[in-house]
């Protein structure tokens, strides 16, 4: 599990780095990344109603994004608000890993 240091929790900081942020898309999953002014990187999801309908589909692919980000947090720069947002909802987690790793390089993030 994510730690909750490394959640993005409060609306406002959703809005600021939607505002502000830089966007890298590939596949169905996009990030918008800004920086925080912390030391650690902090993360957030968004699966839409649109993918699914069902909340248990929603949240197993949150699920399954926070555990790839956390697998790979201590390999990306600190200092940053990350959200996620998934447009599909057949992505295992094979898929999600591959495809955040993709994102993190495109962004230039991953170290």
């Amino acid at each position: 599990m994510l730690p909750f240091k490394n959640r993005i929790k409060k609306e406002k900081d959703f809005r600021k780095v939607f505002n502000a942020g830089k966007f890298v898309s590939l596949d169905f999953v996009s990030i918008k990344l800004n920086s925080n002014n912390l030391a650690e990187t902090r993360f957030g999801f968004i699966v839409s109603k649109k993918v699914s309908k069902k909340a248990v589909v929603r949240n197993r692919l949150k699920r399954i994004f926070r555990e790839q980000a956390k697998l790979n947090l201590k390999n990306i720069k600190p200092g940053l608000d990350i959200v996620v947002i998934v447009k599909s909802s057949h992505i295992t987690s094979v898929e999600a890993r591959r495809i955040l790793l993709e994102l993190f390089k495109r962004a230039n993030i991953y170290q």
